[in-house]
């Protein structure tokens, strides 16, 4: 191979690369927000996922790319783990939309579709032809570059060298690992699949030679989406793995297939004339047969990626002050001491109470639907709230034992009696969620009417709560009286309910257990209501005791 063809093949590989790119920006732009709004927007159903992971594959060119928004979604909360599996099982189907399109061999038209492209974008000052321009400049220059690359690589067809490395492609192991190996290096099956193309037009390999590689190329795909999850959160990795099991899973099964059938044989018997569609024919197979083969399975995919990455034990990394600054006592300079350590307590206890509202609401939410990580979550915050708990105590006593102002600790001490109804707050509603576990254990359910008054119950007890959730002392005035109104209208509530349900079990509509569980619950409700008002009544103090204390810090500046 001649220095002329080596620069011939470079330079045939950057156009290839750089038309594909250009087409993908393009397809993008087109598109627009689009894409991210169809995602955001997946149901659960595998199909529908399928299909808008095909689709938004097969517009921007590249199964890395959807993986990587995939990743990004699932990392941020805005699509669950078991979405994404569907989403990339039709990411791998779309992808293959290229290697069909190199293989419909339109060398010839390629410079005028690229002109066309490119006088789109010179000659009209609009964004959507600029978009439908780079598309088409894109695949003219796409094929630009295969063609030149198809070219470069005929002399190799007389190599004694590299068919002797060609021939090792027929070895399982050695093909599939060059495929994933340069798949990995580019990060694109679609360009890599480009580039086996194009050597097999050349006429350097067959089908039966390249087939092993090809299968490999989908395995090197991955990568991008393994750095993509770098940082992020456990189920984005997750989602990675799904991604890499899902081709690892179809190449073990191709493999299988090749080496006990004459698949390749028969995938090249159907376009005997096109080595290019050819393989671009046995990478939809794979990738469909795949998806059928796996789709029933999506659940188990996803229990899978959590045997390769289970649950954290960071019991430790949870347990975490947010706001609480202990070094504040350890100088010997008290100044500003009692109003940093106020700051501080009202802080930590505000992040406290985060976690219990959460907490309340995840409580109803079993009862309604019941799901097991939903209540691992909820005892995972609640010996978080415990750890709060005895972490403002510890703060508290010393603050008050750092020889400060009787008003400042008077304000301070009375954190602990927030932190402590805060607490309870959180008692009380892993009593719900234990008793939501109990129905779902034994498969009782709650009537309708009872299930809607208990939703009453708890929109009552999360607008007192969230009547909590203050930003500065300033609103700590009329706290009581707004929340007193609703603590007063859960107590008649309470009452009224609990009638109701003595009706229901005197007119046999509900079982003994069900109302004993029932009534425990509307208990429950009631009284985090009066913790809330404790904790409403506890603000108020403590406004009244930095007001007083700022009073006697003013009266002191004007004596001196």
């Amino acid at each position: 191979m001649e220095l002329s063809n080596v620069f011939a093949l470079a330079g045939g590989l950057a156009l290839f690369l750089y038309g594909m790119t250009m087409m993908s920006n393009g397809l993008e732009l087109a598109a627009g927000n689009k894409l991210k709004a169809i995602l955001e927007k997946l149901t659960t159903n595998r199909f529908l996922g399928v299909a808008v992971g095909a689709l938004i594959t097969a517009i921007i060119q590249s199964s890395s790319a959807t993986t990587v928004m995939v990743v990004g979604f699932v990392n941020a909360g805005l699509m669950s783990l078991q979405n994404a599996v569907w989403v990339i099982m039709g990411a791998n189907i779309g992808t293959t939309i290229t290697g069909q399109l190199i293989a419909l061999d339109i060398t010839a038209l390629a410079p005028v579709i690229a002109f066309i492209g490119v006088a789109l974008i010179v000659f009209f000052k609009s964004k959507k032809l600029d978009a439908f321009g780079t598309i088409a400049a894109g695949l003219g220059i796409l094929f630009i570059g295969m063609n030149m690359m198809s070219t470069a690589m005929e002399p190799l067809r007389s190599s004694p060298e590299f068919i002797h490395i060609v021939s090792n492609f027929e070895n399982p192991l050695i093909g599939v690992a060059v495929g994933a190996i340069f798949t990995a290096i580019i990060q694109s099956s679609s360009a890599s699949v480009g580039i086996l193309q194009a050597l097999a037009m050349s006429g350097v390999v067959t089908l039966p030679t390249a087939i092993y590689v090809l299968f490999g190329q989908n395995i090197g795909t991955c990568i991008t989406a393994v750095l993509a999850s770098i940082g992020t959160s456990r189920n984005a990795k997750r989602t990675t793995v799904i991604h890499l099991s899902f081709n690892m899973i179809g190449t073990a099964i191709f493999v299988l297939i090749c080496m006990t059938t004459d698949f390749a044989y028969f995938m090249q018997s159907l376009t005997p004339t096109n080595v290019a569609a050819q393989i671009a024919n046995v990478h939809t197979v794979f990738n469909i047969v795949t998806t059928i083969i796996l789709l029933p399975f999506g659940k188990k995919l996803v229990d899978f990626t959590f045997i390769i990455l289970p649950k954290k034990k960071d019991k430790e990394a949870q347990m975490t002050l947010k706001h609480l600054d202990f070094s504040i006592f350890t100088n010997d300079y008290h100044i500003g001491t009692s109003a940093i350590a106020n700051t501080q307590l009202f802080n930590e206890s505000q992040n406290m109470l985060d976690v219990a509202i959460e907490n309340v609401r995840k409580s109803f939410e079993l009862i309604i639907s019941y799901k097991e990580e939903k209540y691992e979550q909820l005892l995972r915050n609640e010996e978080y709230i415990d750890y709060l708990n005895r972490e403002i105590v510890d703060f508290t006593t010393s603050a008050i034992s750092n020889e400060l102002p009787l008003e400042g600790s008077q304000a301070i001490a009375l954190f602990v009696k927030v932190s402590a109804d805060i607490e309870r707050i959180g008692d009380h509603a892993i009593n719900i969620a234990k008793r939501a576990r109990l129905l779902h254990e034994e498969d009782k359910h709650f009537s309708d009417e009872a299930v809607e008054e208990i939703g009453m119950m708890s929109n009552l007890c999360t607008n007192i709560l969230d009547e909590l959730k203050i930003i500065n002392y300033d609103e700590f005035k009329n706290i009581v009286d707004k929340v007193d109104v609703i603590e007063e209208h859960i107590d008649k509530t309470h009452h009224q309910f609990s009638v109701n349900q003595l009706l229901r079990l005197k007119e046999k509509k509900c079982t003994t257990e069900n109302s004993v569980i029932y009534t425990k619950i509307l208990t429950d409700f009631e009284r985090i209501g009066d913790h809330g008002l404790n904790i409403a009544e506890s603000f108020y103090k403590i406004r009244k005791a930095v007001a007083a204390m700022k009073l006697i810090k003013e009266e002191v500046e004007k004596n001196s």
